[in-house]
Formats: structure tokens, C-alpha cells, sequence
């Protein structure tokens, strides 16, 4: 498991949602879909209609794999902090039960606001 205190996912940027398709696919339930995916230079997150996968491509020839099923039953909150004018990333912290708080930071150009909308229709 990603050590989420210690990983940082930072300047996640908006990818076609088949680029972590053969990591993630394997380990897909009946009926589970991508609606959304982010890269940074290696690693991804990618929002399903079930849970979040936090992917993390280690070593130097990145066929070593960390993925983290992070379902959405089991945010207990989130708060998002958008883009300003000298800062120009988004910030999203969700707090996991057992798990502790995943911090993913996203370029300014996504829509933060529409991942928040997203992941509300499944917590709340």
C-alpha cells in the first residue's frame, strides 16, 4: 500500500481514461467504469464510479506497480483548496476511516470542483 503520508501526488494533470487502463482493469468489479483520470510525470489517480485508485509506478524501468483501492464509502470528509493568483494548483485532502488523510494536488487548469461534485454523489 502507498504510504499516503509520505507520497505526494503532485501536478496531477486531466489524461485519456485508458492510459492506467491495464493497471486497473484487472482488479475491476461488474460494472465499475473510469469518469476520470490524472498523471503526473509517472504516477496516476483515477476516479471510478466505486473508489479511487492511487497508482504508483516505482523503479527505473516502472515495471514495478503500487496501486491503492481507495473505495468512496470510506471518506468521512474532504476539503478542497482551489487555485489563486500567485498559487497555481489545486489541492484536494480526503480523510479515509482507518486510513488517515490522501492529499492529491492537481494543475490549475482542472476542474477541482467538478471532481468535489463527483466524489459527493458517492459519499453523501
Amino acid at each position: 500500500m502507498i504510504d499516503f503520508q509520505n507520497a505526494e501526488f503532485l501536478n496531477l494533470k486531466p489524461v485519456d481514461n485508458t492510459s492506467f487502463q491495464s493497471y486497473i482493469q484487472p482488479v475491476f468489479v461488474p460494472g465499475e467504469e473510469v469518469l476520470a483520470s490524472y498523471k503526473t510525470i509517472r504516477d496516476g489517480v483515477v476516479f471510478t464510479n466505486k473508489r479511487i485508485f492511487a497508482i504508483n509506478v516505482q523503479g527505473l524501468t516502472g515495471k514495478k506497480v503500487d496501486i491503492s483501492s481507495l473505495p468512496y464509502s470510506k471518506i468521512q470528509a474532504f476539503s478542497v483548496e482551489t487555485a489563486g493568483v500567485l498559487d497555481l494548483d489545486s489541492e484536494l485532502e480526503l480523510w479515509f476511516s482507518g486510513l488517515g488523510k490522501v492529499k492529491f494536488q492537481f494543475v490549475a487548469k482542472c476542474n477541482v470542483a467538478e471532481i468535489c461534485r463527483m466524489i459527493s454523489n458517492f459519499v453523501l
